[in-house]
């Protein structure tokens, strides 16, 4: 049975008239409205829980969506500019949007209806209409949501940025004659040069007001109860306090509501980076959390705003309605004329995060290794190689293993201009990664407090390994590991040296047949006792993947440690993992290069001119002797090569890996 629902089930005849919430969804994963990858699995997250979120005890309920569209549509009106008096008509994302947040519905542990969701993250472009939506979604819990006082909260960074989205609300509650009637009003508005309060008269909704709120970083703060917290542009905020605080005023609520909306950001370290990582994990299927709503725009990997238009959408869902291409037309020309202006662009425009961080692999690259018919049984008796990441505490221990699987024509590349050579392919392996990760059951709560991710979800469902007591049981590792190699035909297994020798201990007292195990160092110097060198793990596993030559066991500890790796650069080009922040967990990765750069320690260098499938006897001559002519100039300068120094079967291989280390003695290079 396929993982996910098709949208063509919401299509076929008979079925049911399709609300506007699943209209979205299924018009998005039809591809007739363009949306970005998070946004997609969003809308497939919806119609899977339409299917099978029974089993979970979560329902979708029409009329409570359509009461809050009701709302929006036949109540108020929109602000300044040229929608000044204007219905507010949803756009159909807006509809989705609104409709999950209100129409998807549980039943509490008092036994009590109430809405599935009580936080949402919403991220996309700037001048798509965030702080109206959220601010007309105060106005409704405010007013319409059958909650006797109810406290309605924005926040911001700073009281000035809470006051945003809280005027916005002000103007629209003020364009409601109904609510504003001289002799009987229904709210009544605080303050004389600017409003800081808005308040329900008596009936029907006794003592309930929206207001702004922010928290000095150093302030405790105290005594809020929140029906709802509309924390504005997250990316801004310093840290969470805010957020905390509000959050503990929600246990005095049935059903609380909290909404985080922001533009992408630049700080990788920060409470809103935090989220969005939460947000994308949910809709990836990583972390279960039937509380939290999730609407992240973002670009797919290969997009290029700058110069392609047709992919602007994914980051601004209300293109041509409120903010024009015209516009994005004007922003775009300035980047593309002031560099130092690009990466503000990116990110407000088009859901870029930037950062000097450089990320590795994106999660929609991953996803395509991964393969759910991939089974431990079918790898039983096949060549493999391991890789071994060991730790005690905090960090997770990691066993990998790759397996040969078959072969691949891959276009073959210019290495002097990277360009695909037409008509010529290169016959390469394949091979298969799958990846056990051990995590100490003694702290796994704290930990998981700390990183912020489910170990104890990931252990129960099998996707990690738990040893009893504080630190991790390296006996119950080894024996994992000897069992691997009764089923595996077992090469090798690389090793970075942190506990090995414990560990070679834990191995000894099993009795087991001998293993044939590899020093693999971690730095970008190489060192001449080993054959192994992690650059070119990581370039290796790299390749394989941009070229579909992997095939991956999915597993969300290995997912999440992919999405959090980047890599240190060495001045000469060299990489080696390094983590995005210090609560991620990047063993998996690590343990994975290492197996697979001994997988392919003696694969032939694919990239060579006899290696290419399609081209004649006179191109291929005629590319060995440029290639000869190349190595003889190289031969007589002192310059590197950095591709001859990661490929061990070049001729030249040995010459600069000499200059290499010479060099890096003068810089005082080291791991």
């Amino acid at each position: 049975m396929s993982r996910h629902v098709k949208p063509s089930e919401f299509l076929a005849p008979g079925a049911p008239p399709l609300d506007p919430v699943t209209m979205y969804a299924v018009l998005v994963l039809t591809g007739v409205e363009v949306a970005g990858p998070y946004v997609r699995a969003a809308c497939q997250r919806h119609l899977d829980d339409l299917k099978r979120g029974g089993k979970r005890g979560i329902w979708f309920d029409h009329a409570e969506a359509g009461r809050v569209f009701r709302f929006f549509e036949t109540r108020l009106k929109l602000c300044e500019g040229q929608f000044e008096g204007l219905p507010f008509k949803l756009h159909i994302s807006q509809s989705f949007i609104l409709g999950s947040l209100f129409g998807w519905m549980r039943t509490n542990e008092q036994g009590l209806v109430v809405r599935r969701f009580n936080r949402a993250y919403i991220e996309m472009g700037k001048g798509n209409g965030k702080s109206p939506i959220v601010g007309g979604v105060g106005l409704y819990g405010m007013i319409a949501d059958r909650e006797p006082g109810a406290q309605i909260y924005s926040c911001g960074a700073s009281y000035d940025q809470a006051s945003i989205l809280f005027q916005d609300a002000v103007k629209m509650a003020q364009a409601v004659p109904d609510w504003n009637d001289p002799n009987e009003p229904l709210i009544t508005y605080a303050g004389n040069q600017k409003v800081w309060n808005m308040a329900v008269l008596p009936q029907p909704q006794s003592n309930s007001f929206f207001r702004p709120i922010s928290r000095t970083k150093g302030k405790s703060g105290s005594g809020p109860r929140p029906h709802m917290a509309l924390c504005d542009e997250l990316h801004e905020h310093p840290d969470g306090g805010v957020i905390e605080m509000l959050e503990r005023g929600f246990k005095f609520r049935r059903q609380p509501m909290l909404i985080m909306i922001t533009n992408s950001g630049s700080d990788r370290r920060s409470v809103c980076w935090a989220e969005h990582e939460h947000a994308v994990a949910i809709v990836q299927g990583d972390v279960e959390d039937d509380h939290t709503f999730s609407y992240v725009c973002a670009l797919d990997e290969h997009d290029k705003p700058f110069e392609d238009e047709s992919c602007w959408k994914k980051a601004n869902p209300l293109l041509s309605i409120t903010i024009t291409e015209e516009y994005l037309r004007g922003v775009v020309k300035q980047a593309q004329q002031i560099a130092g202006k690009q990466n503000n662009i990116l990110r407000l425009h088009f859901c870029v995060w930037t950062d000097s961080a450089t990320a590795w692999i994106s999660r929609q690259k991953w996803s395509e290794c991964e393969d759910d018919t991939l089974t431990r049984e079918q790898m039983r008796g096949r060549k493999a190689y391991g890789g071994l990441d060991l730790s005690q505490t905090k960090d997770l221990t990691s066993k990998a293993w790759v397996f040969e699987d078959s072969w691949k024509d891959v276009p073959a590349i210019n290495p002097e201009t990277r360009e695909v050579i037409a008509g010529e392919f290169i016959r390469k392996p394949t091979y298969i990664l799958m990846v056990d990760s051990y995590t100490p059951l003694e702290t796994i709560k704290e930990r998981e407090d700390a990183d912020r991710v489910p170990y104890q979800q990931w252990v129960d469902k099998g996707y990690l390994i738990g040893t009893p007591g504080p630190v991790i049981r390296l006996d119950i590792v080894a024996t994992d590991l000897v069992q691997d190699c009764k089923d595996f035909d077992v090469v090798g297994v690389a090793y970075d040296s942190y506990l090995v020798r414990e560990f070679k201990d834990e191995i000894d007292k099993l009795n087991a047949q001998a293993i044939v195990m590899h020093d693999h160092p971690q730095g970008t110097s190489y060192r001449k006792d080993s054959e192994l060198f992690m650059p070119r793990s990581v370039d290796t596993f790299e390749t394989l993947i941009l070229e579909g030559r992997l095939r991956v066991f999915p597993n969300p500890v290995t997912r999440t440690a992919v999405a959090g790796a980047v890599f240190w650069k060495s001045p000469a080009g060299l990489k080696r993992f390094t983590k995005d922040k210090a609560t991620n967990r990047i063993d998996p990765a690590v343990a994975g290069a290492m197996a697979i750069g001994l997988a392919t320690l003696n694969e032939p260098d694919a990239n060579s001119v006899w290696n290419r499938v399609g081209a004649d006897d006179a191109r291929r001559q005629s590319a060995a002797n440029a290639e000869t002519n190349a190595m003889a100039v190289l031969v007589n300068s002192d310059e590197i090569d950095y591709s001859i120094l990661n490929d061990r079967s070049h001729p030249l291989h040995e010459l600069m890996v000499k200059r290499w280390n010479d060099r890096a003695d003068d810089e005082g290079d080291d791991d």
